[in-house]
């Protein structure tokens, strides 16, 4: 009797196996707790690679964008200030020849559009470092927050009223939670 009821056992034990595996996938696939630190990480290999590992496409341009532009008025600023520091240093070592001695400028506006440009160019830097760490922050929370269940119980909205006795409008946040 044993034997014949082997055949069974075994098909009922690879079938409840299969199930307990597909159970176990669907389950990581909601809850990943290591996903925001990948996003964060590929962030910080490549700028938007995180935007891109979270499926956030729309995201690249912004953060190209604010990198690219910080990235260029670096180099702006850093040119003009070697341009200001040049003709100084030349000015200092007694030559007449730099480009704005046209334009009659003495050495105590060279120094201040010197001081002027490497503050700029600094501050430039900073952006650029700044842009990158939010690129990586804004990856990470976002992986973060798409783990989050989302439905129609919780609704935060806006809304405008108008008054037609006092012509005044009211305006507020309506919060709904439902049971």
């Amino acid at each position: 009797m044993i034997r014949k009821l082997t055949p069974f056992i075994l098909l009922f034990s690879f079938a409840t196996f299969g199930q307990k595996q597909e159970l176990s996938t669907s389950s990581e696939k909601e809850y990943d707790p290591l996903q925001p630190s990948r996003a964060a990480f590929y962030s910080a290999v490549l700028p938007g690679l995180g935007q891109i590992y979270n499926k956030r496409y729309w995201k690249l341009p912004i953060v190209y964008g604010g990198i690219g532009a910080s990235i260029y008025f670096y180099d702006l600023n850093n040119i003009k200030f070697r341009q200001y520091r040049n003709a100084y240093k030349r000015r200092l070592a007694g030559f007449a020849d730099d480009e704005f001695q046209g334009i009659i400028i003495d050495n105590d506006r060279l120094v201040d559009g010197m001081n002027f440009y490497k503050q700029y160019r600094d501050q430039s830097m900073l952006f650029v470092i700044g842009t990158y760490f939010l690129n990586i922050l804004d990856a990470n929370i976002d992986a973060h927050l798409k783990q989050y269940n989302l439905n129609q119980n919780l609704s935060l909205k806006s809304y405008i009223d108008f008054h037609s006795v006092v012509a005044d409008h009211h305006v507020g946040v309506s919060l709904n939670f439902n049971f």
